[in-house]
């Protein structure tokens, strides 16, 4: 299960889920919060505005697919999420997207072949497993801070390997080819996967401090 422990921001959001996006950062086009029952919409939303960019939450498959970038964050539990999805064709949507997709935390186990939470089946984009931390020794799940070690790739542009970034999850990707970041717990596993336009970060990048911001922004810049 990826979960989520919860934050206060320092002030309140000024979004509304209808207000106009900005486009903010290169290649323009709205910024899409794909809205489903597993989301940490409201983190990922104060982040932007931190940045100084609005995003619309909807699950309305013409704007999603109409966005210049998608953000598919997630905390919950793998099957009711694939549930969710597949009862509102968003596995469909999700999975036709041609703009950057970003899936964060349950997001990104989403966007792999199979889980082992509950042996479930999703959407395939990344051609790796995921599967449960297995150590009698290491607290399960993993919650706090843990260094990230990535790959020269532009969503790491500005943030040093080995930087620290915020993780609350039991489940971890395999190493696999599309593997760009690596953090070790017990094991080394993929902390961030990039196949053709879609990526992926375990980790909240909204809960980062300054090296979640960053990637942030460059994710914005694809």
């Amino acid at each position: 299960m990826a979960e989520e422990k919860t934050q206060h921001s320092t002030s309140p959001a000024s979004l509304s889920f209808g207000e106009e996006p900005s486009a903010g950062f290169g290649g323009g086009g709205e910024i899409v919060i794909i809205k489903y029952n597993a989301g940490n919409i409201q983190s990922v939303l104060f982040a932007l505005e931190r940045i100084g960019v609005n995003a619309i939450v909807t699950d309305n498959k013409e704007q999603i697919l109409s966005a210049g970038r998608i953000i598919f964050p997630g905390v919950g539990e793998a099957s009711t999420a694939m549930e969710y999805l597949k009862q509102r064709n968003l596995d469909k949507v999700i999975s036709a997207a041609r703009q950057p997709v970003l899936g964060i935390c349950l997001g990104m186990q989403l966007l792999c072949k199979h889980s082992e939470e509950n042996n479930t089946d999703c959407l395939g984009i990344f051609d790796v497993n995921v599967k449960c931390f297995a150590s009698s020794h290491l607290k399960i799940p993993q919650i706090g801070w843990n260094n990230i070690y990535t790959k020269d790739k532009p969503l790491f542009n500005g943030v040093k390997s080995g930087s620290y970034c915020y993780f609350v999850h039991s489940y971890h990707a395999e190493i696999n080819d599309n593997t760009i970041a690596t953090t070790n717990y017990g094991i080394e596993f993929s902390c961030a996967l990039n196949k053709d336009n879609f990526y992926g970060v375990q980790f909240h990048p909204e809960k980062s401090a300054d090296a979640g911001e960053q990637i942030l922004k460059n994710f914005l810049s694809l």
